[in-house]
Order: C-alpha cells, then structure tokens, then sequence
C-alpha cells in the first residue's frame, strides 16, 4: 500500500529593507492560479508591516540620492541581468498564475486534466521586463539634462532648474501583467533617487515575491525597494494618511481605491500620479514612457553669481 504524500506549500514572506520578515500580523493568503488552484501562500501585510517599509524606505533615501547617476544606472543594469539569469523561474511562475495567457484563464472543470502551461506569454512578459529595466536604467544619467535648464534672467546671474527625486514613493502594481507592471511603475520611480514600497498585484503576487528574491541578490541597496502583499483596500488608508510617504504612483486604477489615495493626498499634500493601463498596454511603449520620471520628482532652482 502506497502511503499518500502531502504536497509542502512554499510560505513566501515579505520584503523589507532587504531583508524577509514575515507578516508582523501572522495572516498568510492562500496563491490562487487563475484555474483555481492552490499553489503556495504569501504574507497578508498588516499596517504595521507598512510602517516598517517606510522606515526602511526612508533610511535609504540618503544614500540612494546621493549615489551618482552613472552608479544607479549600473545598478539597475545588474538587477536587469539578475533577472535575466533567473528568467526560467519567472517564466514558471507567471505561467503557472496566470495559465500562461498573460491574461488568465477560466477555471478547470471538474473531471477533466488541466491543459499544460502555455509558457509563451509569460517568455514574453519577462523578456520585456527586462528590456524595460534596461531601458529605464539608461534614463538615470539623461532625464537631468531633458528635464532640467538653465532659465535667462535679468541680472548678472546663472540660474539653474534641476530635478530632484521626492523621497519615498509607494507604488501599487495592478493585477495584469504581475511582473511587467510592477517594473514599469517602479523603475521610473527609483532611479533618480527616491526609494520604493510596492504593493503587489493582488490576484497574482507570486511573480512578485520571486522578483524581491531577485533584487535581494542584486547590488541594489537593501531598503531601495520594499514589496508588500496582501490587500490593497486594507493598506490604502494607511498609505494616503503616512505623512513621511512623499508620492504615490498608482496603476491600479479602481475608482474606490483612486478616490482613498486622493482624500489622504489632499490632507497631507503628497503627489499622487495615476498610470492605469489595459493588461495588453503595458506591453507596448506607453508603459516606458520617460515623462513618469516627472512624478516623483520635485524641481528647484538655484541662482549662482556672475564671476568677473
């Protein structure tokens, strides 16, 4: 008689700081695939799991500002090839979501075998999730000299306009492309200098959480970037009403959730920038577009004296 041999679910925990804690709240949600099965679990951040983002976030705004635009650049460059290293593992994870159509699948029915993953899809979505990061990467030594400028003045005077990264920045990935999304909205942000909280794609967080594993073993500083999972419209008070949180960058674009993160911005005058694509979108150039870089950052302007 064979003994029946249980199946051991892999607990994916949080990322914060650069490091893996688990939920301050000990919730863990089950991963769902779009056929209806349990694949693994993944921690249900809590809002002290949020605060212990921005703290970490905020440790690591001096440094990351203050790096050289040339490092960054190199940085995100080798989050690009760490990716593409583990790129066989993205491709598994995204299929086995998402069913590999990139826009999921209806449920099995009952009595009958699931169809084998059709992993095409999610080649594509990681193939261009790292192009994307290439890409944006590229942005880290240019976006100064696009959008910045030296302004006339009627006095012997230089005058100078330059942009300068906010601060912390949450960003809140939709559920549709799990991964291209999220590196399309995070990107942008990161690379002139502010740190990141993401809030993962709800329905699919597992490429997510396998993308923090990924960064945590890339050369970007621990703190950089933060990933939450969990439920949106559990954080999304917290999020508005954090007064150390400087911008949020929401690709969500559900009305209630919109109209949440607006009523905090209001009160304590943080950016709020909206990028609500169709899944299909974030596969063509509207998603690299080099204007989001212009969300999360604020400009000033300084006048230098003439010298004789």
């Amino acid at each position: 008689m064979t003994a029946t041999r249980l199946d051991v679910k892999k607990t994916y925990k949080l990322y914060i700081g650069g490091k893996f804690p688990r939920s301050e709240s000990g919730r863990y949600l089950p991963a769902r695939s779009a056929a209806g099965a349990h694949l693994d679990n993944y921690s249900h951040a809590s809002r002290k799991d949020f605060r212990d983002a921005v703290v970490a976030a905020r440790a690591a705004v001096d440094g990351w500002s203050l790096a050289t635009a040339y490092n960054r650049g190199q940085i995100l460059y080798r989050t690009a090839e760490m990716l593409q290293n583990r790129a066989s593992e993205l491709v598994t994870e995204i299929a086995r979501s998402t069913g590999g159509s990139g826009t999921g699948v209806p449920p099995v029915r009952a009595g009958r075998m699931p169809t084998p993953l059709n992993t095409a899809a999610a080649k594509r979505e990681v193939k261009l999730a790292i192009d994307r990061l290439v890409h944006f990467a590229g942005w880290t030594d240019k976006y100064q000299q696009v959008f910045g400028s030296v302004n006339p003045v009627a006095s012997s005077h230089f005058n100078f306009t330059t942009p300068e990264p906010q601060g912390v920045v949450v960003v809140l990935a939709p559920d549709e492309p799990s991964l291209l999304a999220l590196v399309s909205l995070a990107a942008p942000a990161i690379l002139s200098g502010n740190t990141a909280i993401v809030v993962a794609s709800e329905k699919y967080p597992l490429p997510a959480v396998t993308f923090s594993e990924i960064l945590a073993t890339s050369d970007l500083p621990g703190g950089v970037v933060n990933v939450l999972t969990g439920k949106r419209a559990e954080l999304a008070p917290h999020i508005a009403g954090h007064l150390d949180v400087n911008a949020v960058v929401d690709g969500v674009g559900d009305a209630v959730l919109c109209a949440t993160l607006q009523a905090g911005s209001a009160i304590n005058l943080k950016r709020y920038a909206r990028h609500a694509l169709a899944p299909a979108e974030w596969f063509t150039t509207q998603a690299e577009d080099p204007y989001w870089i212009l969300d999360t950052i604020e400009f000033k302007t300084a006048w230098h004296p003439i010298g004789l």
